[in-house]
């Protein structure tokens, strides 16, 4: 019985030897691709480093999310008034100036006169900026914090809130 089980412990070991012996190590025989950690490292020292602060990264952000909450209102208000296309023509007025779009040519577009386009582009701006305040208004604790609020804003955003 002894000669039995020390046979097949025998041929156990065998059988793991020869498995061992014929198993693919790590990759099984694919390609090797060296690591070149110098070229990754230069990639990086090329990027620019981002010097943003968390605290500036979130008020970047909140001043964002304030202002495609104020566009959203104010596209909501002209599409209830009918005039979606009136609005979608004059959204880019809101920033920029009027070299990046020509009041003669919007008012080519949309069939009217340019002094009708100038005062519906004054009266989208004017409503922005009421809709801007009221925002802000929401978020500070009194009213006599709005202006300072907004100035604030316009710093966050490097001065690309207005056109």
């Amino acid at each position: 019985m002894l000669g039995t089980f020390l046979l097949s412990a025998m041929n156990h070991f065998l059988a793991n030897e020869w498995d061992k012996a014929r198993a693919q190590k790590r990759g099984g025989g694919a390609p090797l691709f060296p690591l070149e950690f110098d070229a990754a490292e230069t990639r990086y020292i090329r990027e620019p480093a981002d010097t943003a602060t968390p605290e500036q990264h979130y008020e970047w952000r909140w001043a964002m999310t304030l202002l495609e909450t104020v566009v959203d209102r104010l596209r909501t208000e002209y599409v209830q008034d009918g005039k979606a296309d009136l609005f979608a023509a004059l959204n880019p007025c809101l920033v920029g100036d009027r070299t990046s779009q020509p009041y003669e040519a919007l008012a080519r577009k949309l069939g009217i006169s340019e002094g009708t386009v100038k005062s519906a582009v004054h009266r989208l701006r004017q409503r922005y900026r009421q809709l801007l305040r009221d925002g802000i208004a929401q978020t500070v604790a009194g009213p006599g914090e709005v202006e300072a609020e907004l100035r604030h804003l316009i710093v966050v955003l490097g001065g690309r809130a207005f056109g």
